[in-house]
């Protein structure tokens, strides 16, 4: 993940971890079946890291101007703190979210990726993009993944947070996991 200079302090101060859906959580494809019905698909790794957050304290929502009933599944699967969903202005919609969890706008990272994520991305006090992001999104982010969206970029920013937080390993024994010197 790259980094502004400005970076790396705003992530030490995040509490709440809001994501777009497509192009951020899915690689922005929609599969079309015969009766009209929209798939999509998540990775798995994205998950993993969703949870993880979950598992130490950190919050996680879902801010997007579609709807789908996969994307509230997903979401409680991943027991995450909110959906919303027919969120055409995202801005306002962001504002009521952090009020709602009772979480400061400056402790809140945003991930998205075209332009019309750029109004939460302006409010946040971490703003993150997939490295496939629309430019205009880039150049307003202040860290871009090395990933794209729908293929670990979302994990890229979780493990950024946690790591920054102090609280990796401690997620990392919450999943169940050990860890062996190299």
């Amino acid at each position: 993940m790259k980094f502004k200079p400005s970076a790396k302090a705003r992530l030490k101060r995040i509490e709440l971890m809001v994501f777009d859906v497509d192009g951020v959580l899915t690689d922005g494809g929609l599969f079309y079946g015969p009766q009209g019905e929209v798939l999509k698909r998540f990775d798995v790794k994205d998950g993993h890291g969703l949870v993880m957050a979950r598992l130490v304290g950190l919050k996680a929502a879902i801010l997007t101007a579609r709807t789908s009933e996969i994307v509230e599944r997903r979401g409680a699967e991943l027991k995450l703190s909110a959906v919303m969903q027919g969120q055409r202005d995202k801005g306002p919609a962001l504002r009521a979210l952090c009020e709602s969890l009772g979480v400061k706008l400056e402790h809140t990272s945003y991930m998205g990726d075209d332009t019309n994520d750029l109004a939460p991305m302006a409010l946040a006090g971490l703003a993150a993009c997939p490295g496939d992001a629309v430019d205009e999104v880039k150049r307003a982010a202040h860290a871009v993944s090395s990933r794209p969206g729908g293929k670990g970029a979302a994990r890229e920013l979780v493990e950024a947070v946690l790591k920054a937080r102090g609280v990796w390993t401690k997620a990392l024994e919450a999943m169940g996991t050990t860890t062996r010197p190299g």
